[in-house]
């Protein structure tokens, strides 16, 4: 059995207390294999002879060392364990007057029987540390924990005293300082989640991160705590309970349900299956789950890799509109490099007469100038030749647009099916659109119309940094049509 197992089931000799009667006789009257050396009767009965044996199966069973001595320190009991620490075997410990000249340096032996004594008069365990000499001369550092044994009249009849290297229980102390602390004062969230998938233990990060107390959280489904994410995490965490831990951490999205609401977050996971250190084969008593809320660093690292991506596309529509002939042309190549990955459908629609100048008054009418293609993905198209006004109502978003000077933005809402459609035909856009941008096109201090983005089902409402975007491409749009208003094209 692996060390780890040897010390953590030695913890439990803490509450043990190994009842020893003064042993009578020499060591050379008793055999090494007799009841004798488990604190048994040579003469003892059938029933007291089975109790005996049972006591020495105990004791030899133990992870931890284990000696015992009588109120007069002579050595009544040696474990397997004590013997395989220190190389004396039962038959060359039991019967010997403490550990003077063979366990302990003469010159130490003193000191030592004195402590551990000492324990029969002691209300309490005692824990001391002091070094014993192997049966090869070699010197080990232990840890003891003795206590007194009291006879039927209640008095002191010796002392036990469980032992271990300091060393070994060193790491189980720090293993054990290391679990409380991770559950206490750790900045990250803990979790052990058991073998059914359910939290078992949580820490105060981690109550925080999900919104709830550390004991409501036990025993509850994930799904109870999470609304999105909920299966991957649960997938990952049966992946570790099959597989083991996974070579890296992992990042996952999950939506958490609070008293306010649905809270968005990016979580960084780190995984490790627990195994029990008792059982011969591994046995899986849960996951270890670990994580670090790393929603903003994520937020930022995607608003970049955003920002990297639209400059780049205004870069190469630059580039591809100034090899352009035709400045209305230039127009649908600055619309097409707009679209990728930002909408799903776009229109222009130009002021009827070619400008509106600030100021002006009376209705504005708008033209059709150039749309995406309404069926199968393409490139933009001109269109507008027969100069017809588009029906938009009053207040219509682009009419709006083009009053204010300003973007606009407008959403279905929470409609969906036929009255989402019936939102978008009413004001003449393609029928799956269900948010919308619109950006004025401006150019020489006057106003040359409008550019409208419009989005489906399956993207996000427009926000303020693609309003932003959309005003930057809305300007080199103007440019081009004021262009090729002044060469005397008409788009």
């Amino acid at each position: 059995m692996s060390e780890p197992s040897r010390l953590t089931r030695g913890r439990s000799l803490q509450g043990v207390q190994v009842s020893a009667s003064r042993r009578s006789g020499t060591t050379d009257e008793l055999g090494p294999d007799e009841p004798e050396r488990a604190g048994g009767s040579a003469s003892a009965g059938p029933e007291e002879a089975g109790g005996s044996v049972l006591l020495a199966a105990l004791l030899d069973g133990m992870d931890a060392a284990l000696c015992a001595f009588d109120a007069d320190g002579v050595v009544t009991h040696w474990n397997r364990e004590a013997e395989r620490i220190l190389g004396w075997t039962a038959a060359e410990a039991v019967g010997r007057h403490g550990f003077a000249g063979w366990a302990v340096r003469r010159a130490d032996a003193q000191e030592v029987e004195a402590r551990l004594l000492s324990a029969m008069h002691a209300p309490v365990r005692q824990v001391h540390e002091f070094a014993l000499v192997t049966k090869d001369g070699g010197r080990v550092l232990v840890r003891t924990q003795s206590a007194a044994v009291r006879g039927p009249d209640g008095k002191p009849a010796g002392v036990y005293c469980a032992f271990s290297e300091v060393h070994a229980q060193i790491d189980l102390e720090r293993s054990i300082a290391l679990s409380e602390a991770l559950f206490e004062d750790a900045s990250w969230g803990v979790v052990l989640v058991d073998a059914d998938l359910r939290p078992a233990v949580v820490n105060a990060h981690a109550a925080r991160a999900l919104g709830v107390g550390r004991t409501s959280v036990l025993g509850r489904p994930l799904g109870e705590l999470l609304a999105q994410g909920v299966e991957e995490l649960e997938s990952a965490l049966t992946h570790v309970l099959a597989e083991g831990a996974p070579p890296a951490p992992a990042e996952m999205w999950v939506s958490v349900r609070t008293p306010e609401g649905e809270k968005r977050r990016c979580w960084r996971s780190g995984f490790v299956r627990l195994a029990s250190p008792l059982a011969e084969e591994p046995v899986p008593l849960g996951v270890g789950w670990l994580f670090l809320d790393v929603t903003e660093a994520k937020q930022g690292e995607q608003e970049a890799a955003l920002m990297r991506f639209r400059a780049n596309q205004l870069h190469r529509a630059a580039r591809a509109a100034a090899e352009c002939e035709d400045p209305a042309e230039a127009v649908t190549v600055h619309l097409d490099f707009a679209l990728a990955g930002f909408a799903d459908h776009a229109l222009i629609d130009r002021v009827a007469g070619g400008s509106l100048t600030d100021g002006a008054e009376g209705p504005v009418r708008l033209v059709r100038v150039a749309a995406t293609p309404a069926g199968a993905p393409g490139p933009s198209l001109l269109t507008g030749a027969a100069g017809l006004p588009v029906r938009y109502e009053e207040g219509h978003p682009a009419l709006t647009c083009v009053d204010r000077a300003g973007s606009v933005r407008a959403d279905a809402g929470n409609v969906s099916g036929e009255r989402a459609r019936t939102w978008a035909l009413s004001r003449q856009w393609p029928a799956d659109s269900v948010h919308a941008l619109c950006a004025v096109l401006r150019s020489r201090g006057r106003t040359l119309g409008v550019v409208t983005f419009l989005r489906g089902a399956g993207r996000s409402r427009f926000e303020r940094p693609d309003a932003t975007y959309a005003e930057d491409v809305a300007v080199r749009i103007a440019s081009a049509l004021d262009l090729a208003g002044a060469v005397g094209e008409r788009p």
